[in-house]
């Protein structure tokens, strides 16, 4: 679980995020209800959303091994927690980090 502080996906309510293995995914129903949003550069990242109520859903569509949900999407209750901060330096100042996860002004370095 992540927490991206961009103007993009705090504008889409899907700041906090989740990361789901493909092969962890299995779709019950309404896969058919799915929005897929293209972004025009510089964004590159595709986002998803429900056509019936407008809930974001990340990248729920996505072809990678493993991709953001975003967290509010979820009903049930979430094991994780927040282990990341990107983008902080896009951060609204009204919003104050109370945890003590990793931050970074992009993308966290992966290694």
């Amino acid at each position: 679980m992540g927490t991206c502080h961009c103007s993009r996906c705090r504008k889409v309510g899907a700041s906090t995020i989740v990361f789901v293995r493909k092969e962890d995914l299995r779709w019950v129903e309404g896969q058919e209800h799915v929005q897929l949003f293209q972004p025009k550069a510089p964004y590159k990242y595709e986002r998803c959303f429900c056509k019936i109520c407008g809930t974001s859903l990340g990248e729920i569509l996505s072809d990678m091994d493993s991709f953001p949900i975003a967290a509010n999407a979820l009903d049930s209750d979430l094991e994780v927690r927040n282990s990341l901060h990107e983008f902080v330096d896009e951060k609204p100042s009204w919003y104050e980090i109370c945890d003590d996860a990793k931050q970074s002004k992009g993308h966290p370095a992966t290694s």
